[in-house]
């Protein structure tokens, strides 16, 4: 109960961090700006709609494909359409219910294929861990290769805060009161418990890891992986040449654009406000003005979530039928064989 009440009140703490980003950034508009953000909204060259929307589909496929290698550890073979659908289920349902996602894509996979749900949630944790660990390393190889952009951009915002600190010498004392009490709630909370939430987590990353680096057919699932990340930074990358403000943007600004998008994804349910508001922050490292920076952000998470929300509907409304026919006809080929 407690757990449940936990999940709950981070649900509604972030989905209403989502919504007030989103406020804040509409709120911030002049009238004038709000016509130019809807008029550069509007200028989206529709042309690039369709290349978008099949990378974002093969991007799920491939999600698809690769988790049925995990699942072959597990002795189990689902059929590629089960495990798609329970794909898209999964990722539509996390827009409702963070996190739950990963549940239902189990238990829908579990009912169709007839196979323990239980048994698949280990390859849920490798799988997460394993995708952390990508980003991770997609992160640091984006800052090394944009290094001239990001640490211009960073270094004019830190001489920014540099200065307000300077002008303000109370809010200097209160930063360094709260990194003080924060290192000290950290130290307790580690002599009382060393087996911590992120000690947890991190044993599990490791292991999850580890458990793909040792399976059979690493190499495919690499491959896979490798395809994901691909398509991911393919949408991105076509969606810049769609607007005019962001046509010339190269390959890597669009990877730095997808691990900041990543990270908004990551914090609010469906990224919703996040996502739009690191976007636009990124692409102002690329010299990208407000307007135009916001357009592509909430361009990018509207198509992105559009995506989603069709796959998953579609996926609802056919995986029962085709699953009652395939049964049928199995039934019907075993009569045959009688």
């Amino acid at each position: 109960m407690k757990k449940t009440l936990i999940t709950i009140l981070q649900y509604v703490v972030f989905l209403g961090l989502g919504i007030y980003i989103v406020y804040h950034m509409l709120h911030q508009l002049t009238d004038k700006q709000e016509a130019e953000l809807v008029a550069a909204i509007r200028s989206i060259n529709a042309f690039y709609l369709i290349p978008i929307c099949t990378a974002g589909f093969f991007s799920h496929f491939f999600r698809a494909l690769r988790w049925r290698y995990l699942l072959e550890t597990v002795d189990m073979r689902p059929t590629v359409l089960n495990t798609s659908m329970a794909v898209m289920i999964g990722y539509i349902t996390n827009l409702a219910l963070p996190r739950a996602g990963e549940v239902a894509k189990c238990t829908v996979l579990a009912k169709y294929e007839k196979m323990p749900a239980h048994k698949m949630i280990g390859t849920i944790v490798a799988e997460r861990a394993f995708d952390i660990f990508c980003l991770i390393i997609i992160a640091i190889a984006a800052f090394i290769l944009q290094f001239n952009w990001i640490d211009d951009y960073i270094g004019v915002r830190m001489v920014r805060l540099g200065q307000k600190i300077k002008s303000n010498v109370p809010l200097l004392i209160g930063i360094a009161g709260g990194l003080t009490l924060i290192i000290t709630a950290i130290v307790i909370i580690y002599k009382r418990s060393k087996e911590t939430k992120f000690g947890r987590f991190m044993k599990e990353m490791n292991r999850g890891i580890l458990s793909i680096l040792h399976m059979k057919k690493r190499w495919q699932f690499i491959g896979y992986t490798v395809l994901i990340w691909l398509m991911y930074v393919l949408q991105i990358y076509i969606g810049l040449k769609s607007l005019h403000d962001t046509h010339d943007l190269t390959p890597l600004a669009a990877l730095v654009v997808l691990v900041y998008g990543s990270v908004g994804m990551i914090v609010t349910p469906g990224g919703i406000g996040l996502y739009p508001f690191l976007v636009a922050q990124i692409l102002g490292v690329y010299l990208i003005s407000d307007v135009p920076a916001q357009a592509f952000g909430w361009i990018a998470w509207v198509v992105q979530t559009g995506i989603i929300i069709v796959l998953g509907v579609v996926s609802l409304l056919f995986i029962h039928p085709y699953n009652r026919n395939r049964d049928e006809k199995a039934a019907l080929d075993t009569a045959k064989n009688i």
